[in-house]
């Protein structure tokens, strides 16, 4: 069978979380309960690395504009992680070549991190933000879920990162479209005020 669907899978859920990612992947593999992952993900140093880095990005990640500098700090790690965990993968299958399997993770997972870093910059700048505790546990749960079922049922969890991974990327198009338009409306309206003030009108 082949591992790209689970290359993909795990390139999507790097580009949001990629420790969680290294960590999960690392605790299946160690407990048995997949023969897919690599021994060198199961290593001790690894999974406490990886459990300290991901209690990091737990916290960093629902406060407001410190995500965002997580998130520019993370714009290489994140592709970085999905292209060497997918070789990994493939080296341990050996039914997909290593070079095209790390270019899929890591593609993906620059994909996914654009989507993530993009919302995250338009939640912080809109007039009326979501919790950014929300949308990280929401996104934290999504990780887990998604690379859980993806250890069972590769396919189905490959396809329903596609669908996450364009309807993120519709999602941000079209939270950046309002966040324009809500923009240029507060500049119309200062500049509105500041007309009608004393001393504002153009003389005529």
């Amino acid at each position: 069978m082949s591992v790209l669907p689970l290359v993909f899978t795990s390139g999507w859920a790097s580009g949001i979380n990629a420790y969680a990612v290294v960590l999960l992947l690392g605790v299946f593999g160690a407990t048995g309960l997949s023969d897919e992952v690599p021994e060198s993900l199961q290593s001790p140093w690894v999974l406490i690395t990886a459990g300290v880095l991901f209690a990091c990005e737990a916290v960093a990640d629902k406060i407001p504009y410190v995500d965002s500098v997580w998130d520019a700090v993370h714009t290489v790690v994140r592709p970085v992680s999905g292209a060497v965990v997918g070789a990994l993968l493939a080296g341990q299958s050996g039914s997909l070549p290593e070079v095209a399997a790390g270019a899929v993770g890591g593609s993906t997972a620059l994909a996914s991190h654009v989507v993530k870093a993009g919302t995250r910059m338009a939640v912080n700048t809109s007039p009326e933000p979501f919790s950014n505790l929300v949308l990280s546990t929401a996104e934290d749960l999504g990780v887990g879920g998604v690379v859980s079922f993806a250890m069972f049922h590769p396919e189905a969890a490959a396809v329903v990162a596609a669908v996450l991974l364009i309807a993120g990327l519709v999602l941000l198009l079209f939270v950046a479209h309002r966040i324009r338009r809500f923009l240029r409306r507060r500049a119309q309206r200062r500049e509105e005020r500041r007309l009608a003030s004393p001393g504002g009108r153009p003389p005529g």
